[in-house]
């Protein structure tokens, strides 16, 4: 789904329809860090059964994760011609490899890279993209007002995953949002790098393009060197666990009905059955 450009714009503080989804309820999760070997596929699907509960009724939920090594691919990218294989060679380097359903390009994960998504209630089916996307783009920004209030928001040209409400300090894009809707509930997700090397990032997204594209001159993103950056880079963000830190105190302020729960009724079971029909459907 395509929104127009608001390239270069700060964050600011979210008004308007928004605002009505602060008086509400959220549980605030916090997945420990995967152990290597671990799948990916299944935070994915974790937030795809908890999604679902919240369109149940279930309460609001604000799921952070970090996983040590991974690399997701988006639904577009896996449409090209060398895809699988691409995959499966990093794969093969030991790396977990899933395909998203969310929207979104190719991302890699590693422990200095945050996730973070909104999971919540649509009865109505509104279509409010734009005020989901500034709505995150604001915490992103906001949750990083203890080292910079320079956060923009605005497509960074040849950065990898990119969007229209791509988050970045100085033109160097650190985050990238995107959306996946169910029928009465949806998510609304975003990587955050904090710690590492952007340029490194980019340059493994990059490579990964080469292999997959086949020999195809378009139809994926040009992935340039010098537009990413970590937190680190950016803002003197000492580490992932001071930014979740503040995420965490980010969304207890802006919903103020906010806690932290360490029980969510999702067994893995479920989750489990949840992966196997997503890897069937999209890897």
């Amino acid at each position: 789904m395509s929104v127009p450009s608001h390239s270069d714009q700060p964050v600011q503080p979210e008004k308007g329809p928004q605002a009505d989804k602060h008086t509400m309820r959220l549980q605030i999760w916090e997945t420990p860090l995967k152990r290597h070997g671990s799948s990916v596929l299944e935070a994915f699907a974790w937030e795809e059964v908890m999604c679902r509960r919240v369109g149940a009724g279930h309460l609001p939920v604000a799921h952070i994760w970090r996983h040590p090594d991974a690399f997701v691919a988006g639904l577009r990218d896996r449409r090209l011609p060398q895809a699988v294989e691409s995959m499966e060679r990093i794969r093969s380097q030991g790396t977990a490899v899933c395909v998203r359903p969310s929207g979104g390009a190719a991302v890699p994960l590693n422990p200095g890279i945050v996730n973070v998504s909104l999971i919540l209630p649509n009865p109505g089916h509104a279509i409010n993209i734009h005020d989901d996307f500034r709505e995150m783009a604001s915490i992103i920004a906001e949750s990083l007002a203890p080292w910079s209030n320079q956060a923009q928001t605005g497509e960074v040209q040849g950065a990898f995953c990119p969007g229209d409400y791509d988050v970045s300090v100085g033109g160097l894009k650190f985050c990238g949002i995107a959306q996946r809707r169910q029928a009465k509930a949806c998510i609304i997700t975003a990587f955050i790098i904090v710690e590492g090397q952007g340029d490194q990032l980019a340059a493994d997204v990059r490579k990964f393009y080469q292999h997959a594209a086949g020999g195809a001159s378009e139809g994926y993103p040009d992935v340039q060197p010098g537009t990413m950056a970590s937190l680190k880079e950016l803002a003197g963000v000492p580490s992932a666990a001071a930014y979740t830190a503040s995420l965490v105190r980010t969304l207890r302020d802006r919903y103020p009905k906010a806690e932290t729960s360490r029980v969510l009724s999702v067994g893995t079971e479920e989750v489990r059955l949840t992966a196997e029909q997503m890897k069937l459907r999209y890897d």
